[in-house]
């Protein structure tokens, strides 16, 4: 059978500009419709961060929440929260607060510590991790686990030992960032052979300037990959896309070029257990 590859697409950006010739959703209307055409594009998820009426993110539920209502009016893609929050101190609720909205399908749950930035520790500690793992199966969110170094893949096994994680799993291995993972095929295949056996893996490659090592990764065997303005403008050296849909269009026109089709909404949550 012909293999079949998912797309995510993360289309809010950190900052409110990242450049004068792209098109940055802000609003909770300007996400929504930008998700909607990255759907018709071959997306199936959406990784989810929204804006103040000022542009900075935040993690306030009726800003969510709004864009929620606006997607689901005409949409079934896969709805993906984020547990983040290293930007200013949040309580622990409040980093897996979109967890609380029932349209959440699936939530990024970071599984270890790392600096993401020179000077800027992200923290997630094994009694954080575990509480937020709790919550989403409680609120029947499936997680999707965030490996961003090697050692990270212990508490994997760990926690899938002993309950606190359940199958089908789904990892994510985010690199790029100041102290994970850097992105490499050698990085790829390492992250890959330390995971639990039958767990579909796929990357982000954060700042990237071409597709490379999204490609290397499905030669490699993900079975997901990312794109959008949260990590990059670009899909080709030099070259930036204008909206997140056309960069979700050029990964799929490369996932076709390697042999593969586009995994559909329905197949992608069947990849993780979602009713």
């Amino acid at each position: 059978m012909t293999r079949k590859i998912m797309i995510t697409v993360a289309p809010v950006a950190r900052v409110r500009n990242p450049d004068k010739d792209v098109v940055n959703p802000l609003t909770p209307e300007q996400v929504a419709r930008e998700t909607l055409e990255c759907e018709q594009a071959g997306a199936a998820q959406v990784h989810l961060h929204v804006r103040t009426e000022n542009g900075e993110i935040t993690h306030e539920t009726g800003v969510y929440s709004r864009t929620l209502e606006l997607i689901r009016k005409d949409s079934r893609i896969i709805i993906q929260g984020s547990t983040g929050g290293f930007e200013k101190k949040l309580s622990i609720d409040e980093r897996c607060s979109a967890v609380d909205d029932d349209r959440t399908d699936v939530a990024s749950l970071n599984m270890g510590s790392f600096n993401i930035a020179y000077d800027i520790p992200f923290i997630n500690t094994a009694a954080e991790i575990k509480y937020w793992a709790e919550k989403f199966y409680v609120r029947s969110v499936v997680p999707e686990l965030e490996i961003f170094d090697t050692g990270m893949t212990n508490l994997v096994h760990d926690f899938l030992d002993q309950g606190i994680l359940r199958r089908p799993l789904a990892v994510n291995f985010p690199m790029g960032y100041y102290a994970s993972t850097q992105p490499a095929v050698e990085s790829v295949i390492r992250m890959r052979d330390l995971i639990p056996e039958g767990v579909a893996f796929g990357i982000t490659h954060n700042a990237m300037e071409d597709f490379t090592l999204l490609a290397a990764s499905i030669a490699a065997g993900a079975s997901k990959v990312r794109v959008g303005f949260e990590d990059s403008l670009f899909y080709a050296l030099g070259k930036k896309a204008r909206t997140n849909s056309e960069l979700v269009q050029r990964v799929a026109d490369m996932i076709r070029s390697l042999g593969c089709e586009i995994m559909s909404v329905e197949d992608a949550r069947a990849m993780y257990g979602l009713k």
